[in-house]
């Protein structure tokens, strides 16, 4: 599967429902207790972009764009608009958001990562489709200017700094980002009269791993 490196019209996107998925395998034991585990080390999300449909202009932006990347064929990118950010969504991002390693004094490359918190668990989600433009970094609380002291390849999520940051600074990041999916149908039924009732195809989309 060949990946295209466009985003899905984010005004399609806005309003659309979905969410991080999950898969646990549950064996209930003769005792009552359960054995619980995950074959997934990583959720994946899914979406469905139909319900952001508002009219017949938008059902023509999302035919074409659906036979443009060959149904389920081809991968792009898109906007989760309830977590689309290295921050709070209310917030701007700022090149201290995420920690995303440290310095070793000869390490150069670093992959964009967010980690969500809560209690005393957490969980880090590899970020690989950042937005051009967005990503700010630092060492150590010092800002790095992008195209001077570092790059970013949006199509990976890899950050690579001119000079590796010294044996155990704190390397930082913040950005706007988008989430790989791919039509996860490769059929879409419309009705022009029912849409104009208001009744929105269902377009489903998930997540692929990159």
């Amino acid at each position: 599967m060949a990946f295209h490196d466009v985003r899905f019209p984010a005004r399609l996107s806005f309003g659309s429902v979905g969410g991080p998925q999950r898969k646990t395998d549950i064996v209930p034991l003769a005792s009552g207790h359960e054995e619980r585990n995950t074959p997934w080390a990583h959720s994946r999300r899914r979406y469905d972009a139909g319900i952001g449909m508002r009219s017949l202009d938008d059902l023509e932006a999302l035919i074409a764009f659906f036979e443009a990347r060959g149904g389920q064929l081809h991968g792009f990118r898109w906007k989760d608009w309830a977590d689309f950010k290295s921050c709070l969504p209310s917030r701007a991002a700022a090149f201290d958001d995420q920690v995303i390693g440290r310095g070793d004094g000869t390490q150069t490359a670093f992959a964009l990562s967010k980690t969500y918190r809560s209690g005393a668990q957490s969980y880090v989600r590899p970020i690989a489709k950042p937005v051009a433009g967005t990503v700010l970094a630092g060492v150590q609380g010092v800002v790095y200017r992008e195209g001077v002291d570092f790059e970013i390849d949006t199509t990976t999520g890899v950050l690579d700094f001119a000079r590796p940051p010294l044996a155990g600074a704190e390397v930082t990041a913040g950005y706007e980002f988008d989430v790989p999916v791919r039509f996860d149908t490769d059929r879409i039924e419309t009705s022009v009269a029912n849409f104009q009732a208001g009744d929105a195809p269902s377009v489903p989309v998930v997540e692929v791993r990159v």
